[in-house]
């Protein structure tokens, strides 16, 4: 079975840093671009980075600038969201996300597979 997961959400404090995971299971994500999206409760779902397939074009929502860093490592067949300064406007579901997607490549409905989420609360 087709599917992604992710991995490393949780609670962490104002200023902290939390690194997600996202992995594929069934086929490979060489030649995919990966967006990584969030969702507040009671909002939409926001587009905050995107990689390329390979690897040369990185795009990032102006609200994460500076303090999200995407990567991707196709050994391992994972796609990471390293983020660090964390804000308790940070917190949502954090979603990946893969498809042929040319850049910016930051709207949901340019994507094809969807993983299933992982929550991150930024909290004191």
């Amino acid at each position: 079975q087709v599917q992604l997961v992710e991995s490393g959400g949780g609670l962490v404090q104002p200023g902290g840093s939390l690194k997600l995971s996202c992995t594929p299971s069934g086929f490979h994500l060489d030649y995919y671009a990966i967006g990584w999206f969030r969702q507040a409760p009671g909002k939409g779902r926001e587009g905050v980075s995107y990689i390329s397939s390979n690897d040369d074009i990185k795009h990032y929502a102006d609200s994460v600038k500076g303090r999200f860093t995407i990567s991707r490592d196709n050994f391992k067949n994972t796609a990471y969201l390293q983020m660090d300064r964390l804000e308790p406007e940070d917190t949502a579901v954090y979603y990946c996300a893969m498809g042929f997607v040319p850049p910016p490549g930051l709207s949901h409905d340019e994507y094809d597979l969807w993983g299933q989420g992982t929550q991150v609360t930024v909290s004191s």
